[in-house]
């Protein structure tokens, strides 16, 4: 539209000229020097109109270099670009050898050369070359100082996904001196270990000592686990297994315990599985109704699943002082399936066979588990229901069976009683 209407102004515009023109062509004279031109003004335009063509192409003759250079860089920094993404989406879509060839084809003139090596690092791990992996990660760590520490993540990241924990702590470890800091030994001490600072070097020093199964190591990264790129359920994990690791030792002392616990931050010794954990050594240490007594007040302000298997767990001086406590907390939380198994294991060392069984099948009722499936049966053996155990361990097994397999035909005799005649029983 708006070049139509530029012509039809265009040939308004010119035939407006041309009248007045071809009426008076005019004369012009141009006097300098001795040198004299005569012209008309029609001829006086279409020269000037020439000169101005010739400056304009003289100028962009001699900016032609600039721009193609400029051009061609443009087109470079494209091709660059281009190739960093298409590795990345072939890396993503699992075309391993071609991301690796897309990113290292023009690495020397990369705008980021360090993402080019560490993407193409990865490229060649998951082809299992793990010799093209630390060629690309070692010439990304020639590219400058401030590239090393990601190098060196990348290196542990890779190590520890390759399954080889090892080499993970001990390529985290060998980081520089800066990026280090004293740790604490499995007894809680100082030490000069070096162990990175970064966030997410600490996640892969804890997540390597948890392959590696060196609890007394997690446990000495403890203190800087809060610091850590940890989802929250992944940290809680971590401390979980740290702490268990140390409460289970087979040395642990009373002092050791107090040591342990005043160790911990505060929020992490509110945790109920940090409490369960600490009522268990408790009473392997032999103060068990120090072990009930926490595990009751704990209950008391948070009702949760881990205290209430605990209280089981545990034995207090009088056993059926705590039967009573759980029986009156069922009536409470009556469809409490890990209440009534607690109460179960008490019955059992109350030496209470069929209360105990009772309680059993109602929490089988509720919620079947391996655990509660072994117990059961070990109790109908103890009864002599020999059939009726064979058929509990069964069905425990087909709980914990891997997926895929054949299920196990169903049980027969086994079902549990439903809930309101068990109450009446329990009564």
């Amino acid at each position: 539209m708006r070049v139509g209407v530029g012509v039809v102004l265009a040939v308004l515009l010119g035939a407006f000229a041309a009248h007045f023109l071809l009426a008076d062509r005019g004369y012009v004279l141009v006097n300098f020097h001795e040198l004299v031109i005569e012209m008309s003004v029609p001829g006086l335009v279409i020269v000037l109109v020439l000169a101005y063509l010739c400056v304009r192409a003289l100028v962009a003759v001699a900016r032609a270099p600039k721009r193609w250079r400029a051009s061609r860089e443009q087109r470079k920094l494209e091709r660059r670009d281009g190739d960093l993404t298409t590795g990345i989406a072939q890396l993503v879509e699992g075309n391993w050898a071609r991301s690796e060839r897309i990113l290292t084809k023009g690495l020397k003139d990369a705008d980021a050369p360090l993402a080019n090596c560490l993407l193409a690092a990865h490229a060649a791990q998951l082809q299992g070359a793990a010799d093209r992996r630390d060629q690309w990660l070692d010439l990304a760590q020639g590219i400058g100082e401030e590239a090393a520490a990601s190098v060196q993540l990348t290196r542990a990241q890779l190590q520890l996904q390759a399954g080889d924990p090892a080499a993970a702590v001990a390529t985290l470890k060998a980081m520089k001196p800066e990026n280090a800091d004293a740790g604490m030994d499995a007894r809680g001490r100082a030490t000069q270990g070096a162990v990175a600072e970064q966030p997410a070097a600490i996640a892969l020093l804890a997540r390597a000592y948890r392959a590696l199964d060196d609890r007394a190591q997690l446990f000495a990264l403890l203190p800087r686990l809060e610091r850590a790129s940890l989802a929250p359920a992944e940290r809680e994990q971590l401390v979980n297994l740290a702490v268990q690791g140390e409460l289970n030792r087979g040395d642990l002392t009373a002092e050791r315990l107090a040591e342990i616990w005043a160790a911990l931050p505060s929020e992490l010794r509110g945790a109920p599985a940090m409490i369960a954990e600490r009522a268990r050594a408790l009473a392997r240490l032999g103060d068990g109704d120090e072990a009930e007594r926490e595990l009751r007040g704990a209950l008391k302000r948070d009702w949760h699943v881990t205290l209430v298997e605990s209280y089981g767990e545990i034995r207090g001086a009088d056993a059926a002082k705590q039967l009573k406590q759980a029986e009156t907390w069922l009536k409470a939380h009556p469809d409490d399936a890990a209440l009534l198994m607690t109460a179960a294991r008490l019955s059992l060392a109350s030496e209470l066979w069929a209360k105990a069984r009772s309680y059993l099948e109602a929490s089988l009722a509720l919620a079947p588990k391996p655990d509660a499936y072994a117990l059961y049966g070990r109790l109908l053996a103890q009864l002599g229901e020999d059939d009726a155990a064979l058929a509990a361990f069964r069905d425990g097994l087909q709980l914990v069976s891997p997926a895929g397999t054949e299920p196990l035909p169903p049980s027969r005799g086994l079902a549990p009683p439903a809930r309101d005649a068990d109450r009446k029983a329990r009564r």
